[in-house]
């Protein structure tokens, strides 16, 4: 499977994270389309099938993303 680059899912979160809190999914049309192509767009760069699973994987795929047990997947 290809991977997104974490700046991808840096600036997907971000939308997200942006439309999410400006309550999109009660707006516009427009704004409702923005939230849903973000949310699809997701969930094909983690490889999910649904926003709940694509936020978790695309969180883990960033540098410095915890796992479950506190470490750090960066090394070191």
């Amino acid at each position: 499977m290809l991977m997104a680059h974490p700046a991808v899912l840096a600036d997907l979160l971000n939308q997200y994270a942006t439309l999410h809190a400006l309550h999109a999914e009660e707006g516009s049309p427009e704004a409702r389309q923005r939230l849903d192509n973000v949310c699809y767009t997701l969930c094909v760069a983690t490889g999910t099938r649904d926003i709940d699973a694509a936020l978790i994987a695309a969180r883990h795929r960033l540098p410095g993303a915890c796992s479950e047990d506190g470490s750090t997947t960066t090394g070191g």
